[in-house]
């Protein structure tokens, strides 16, 4: 979901009373490797310390401990393949309505995400803080950064739909590593029902492409009003469904989403501008990748 600036308030009642000592937190801390280990163990590299809490108490029958080990799996995903990242501790709280990150820092400098998955849907945990990670990634990950830009972004249309690109990657990734090595064997049952989530959601009618149409046309027509509101969530998964087979053919492209935000901008640049700059802002080992995603919308970047 988009960033809100109302949210921080939101943050500061819910730490103080809903929260109140930090024995109210299930803390933990993932360490991983990377390399062909990595991709088989769902593990990442030593330096790379991912740090997540969860507000206790708060999300039903689901205890703080096992919702932790999920969000986990459903983050390290993506993070496998960000071997020179480095990302604040992420502190997780419900609220009833939807997901959303805070385009705010908590006052110790953590990340802040709340949640509307409640009880034992893991797969919905899995997929709402895919999403929200991945806005983590694109804005947070090697950055001292306090707050995310609140300037009018014309072209944030593309990362809402590339974290909701991310989702369906983490669940299908997921589904795959739960056969083999799930956070708890029990929960090597849900593994099929990982991957019938992405499935569900790529199939609904309104995340399809209409019949006859090509994407090109089809981002034609729509690409004016997506720059207006980011947010149009069924034109999001079709665009996603577009990404997706380039990331899972080349999941090494997930380092780029780490550089996507590092630029200036001024909110208003086209979508060609916001490309080249995001590929200037990468390694030249990263650049390829980005030029190949911009050739999904028409652009050429060199």
């Amino acid at each position: 979901m988009p960033f809100v600036r109302g949210f921080v308030l939101v943050l500061v009642v819910v730490l103080v009373l809903d929260f109140g000592a930090a024995e109210c937190w299930s803390t933990g801390v993932l360490e991983y490797r990377t390399g062909t280990q990595a991709a088989k163990q769902n593990i990442l590299a030593p330096s790379q310390r991912l740090d997540i809490r969860v507000q206790a108490n708060a999300f039903g029958t689901a205890s703080p401990a096992d919702i932790k080990a999920v969000l986990r799996s459903a983050a390290s995903e993506l993070l496998r393949y960000c071997p020179h990242i480095q990302l604040a501790g992420i502190d997780v709280y419900y609220r009833p309505d939807h997901p959303e990150i805070n385009s705010k820092r908590t006052p110790g400098g953590r990340i802040a995400m709340v949640l509307s998955a409640r009880d034992t849907h893991w797969a919905q945990y899995s997929f709402q803080f895919a999403h929200e990670f991945c806005h983590a990634l694109a804005n947070y990950a090697n950055s001292s950064r306090q707050t995310i830009a609140d300037t009018s972004n014309a072209n944030l249309w593309f990362e809402e739909s590339l974290c909701e690109m991310g989702s369906l990657f983490s669940l299908r990734a997921m589904s795959h590593t739960w056969q083999v090595s799930p956070p708890y064997p029990g929960f090597r049952v849900y593994a099929p029902w990982l991957a019938d989530y992405a499935q569900q959601r790529l199939a609904l009618p309104e995340h399809r492409l209409p019949a006859g149409t090509s994407f090109s046309d089809w981002f034609r027509q729509h690409q004016p009003a997506l720059r207006k509101d980011a947010g149009h969530r069924d034109w999001n998964a079709i665009i996603a469904a577009q990404l997706l087979p380039i990331f899972e053919a080349e999941p090494a492209g997930w380092e780029a989403v780490t550089f996507l935000n590092r630029g200036s901008s001024k909110g208003q640049e086209s979508l060609s501008e916001h490309f080249a700059q995001w590929r200037a802002s990468c390694p030249d080992r990263l650049r390829p990748f980005v030029s190949k995603l911009a050739g999904v919308f028409g652009v050429r970047v060199r």
